[in-house]
């Protein structure tokens, strides 16, 4: 249930305690209206970037940058024959430190997700592993901050899909139990590239939300050795005995492998997806496009 009571938290209440807050404040001077609005910036900035939008509605993410103005508009409106600074009370003062404070704060974080969408090195282009539908990147990009992935050297640069129904969420209802009411779940997965297959996982189970088996934390699984790279492709959580390749198997690109499962150390339906060399991570690309947290694929 934390996940569920998380992402309302973070992404209804929390930005809309900050637009009301903006539109009802009993501001003094232009001076406090502007370092409120700066907050009320950052802070949307930084949920319409980083948060993960697919639990309570992809287009959600839009309405807060429309209130936003909104906002601004009949809250200037009220304080523009205000004077931009007074003398203030030491209460006053304190608010002000609070805002500057949180300004940085805010302000940091959206800096550090600016990383997330570019990577130095040179990434795999791939060919998209699924068809048929709008894809969502929940966790993706050069940055932990959304990409957890980033934490771990082997998984570097990894991505986890999920598949948007028209509402723009994951799942029918907020964090179901059944797996048929994920959209993605038993979605067929196709090979992003001409290789072999170099390993493969077929027979674990497909665990209902919340379970997980972290001692087989890939799932069902296949490896790929990609032509021109020297690198491993793999997929991650597929579905129990879905898998329509052999080990050693010469695929080509757009070649049906198995379908979209909720297998190994998964949270709930999604492909995850990652490339490494070395036992490091390096980064993937699809039609040249490197994916990061919200991003679209149809």
């Amino acid at each position: 249930m934390f996940p569920i009571f998380y992402s309302i938290g973070l992404l209804i209440i929390l930005p809309a305690s900050f637009i009301i807050s903006l539109w009802k404040a009993a501001f003094k001077s232009k001076l406090e209206w502007l370092l409120d609005s700066l907050v009320t910036t950052a802070l949307i900035i930084w949920l319409f970037q980083a948060g993960n939008w697919s639990w309570v509605g992809y287009y959600v993410r839009f309405l807060w940058l429309i209130l936003l103005i909104v906002t601004f508009f009949f809250s200037w409106k009220r304080v523009r024959n205000l004077p931009f600074t007074i003398k203030y009370t030491l209460n006053q003062k304190f608010s002000i430190g609070i805002y500057i404070v949180l300004i940085l704060f805010f302000g940091t974080y959206n800096a550090l997700i600016v990383k997330s969408y570019t990577v130095a090195e040179k990434g795999i282009e791939l060919s998209f592993p699924l068809k048929n539908g709008t894809y969502y990147v929940g966790q993706g990009g050069n940055q932990v901050l959304m990409n957890y992935h980033q934490d771990h050297p082997g998984q570097k640069y990894a991505l986890d899909i999920l598949k948007l129904n028209t509402l723009g969420t994951r799942a029918s209802g907020l964090y179901p139990e059944e797996l048929d009411k994920y959209q993605i779940f038993t979605e067929d997965l196709y090979s992003p590239c001409n290789g072999k297959v170099v390993n493969i996982q077929n027979g674990l189970p497909d665990l209902p939300p919340p379970k997980s088996d972290p001692e087989n934390p890939e799932g069902n699984h296949v490896a790929l050795s990609c032509e021109h790279y020297d690198a491993t492709v793999l997929l991650f959580h597929m579905q129990k005995g879905s898998i329509v390749v052999e080990k050693g198997e010469i695929v080509t690109t757009g070649q049906i492998l198995g379908k979209v499962g909720n297998s190994g150390n998964t949270s709930e339906p999604h492909l995850h997806i990652h490339a490494e060399k070395n036992g490091k991570g390096v980064p993937i690309t699809f039609n040249d496009r490197f994916l990061v947290r919200n991003s679209w694929v149809r």
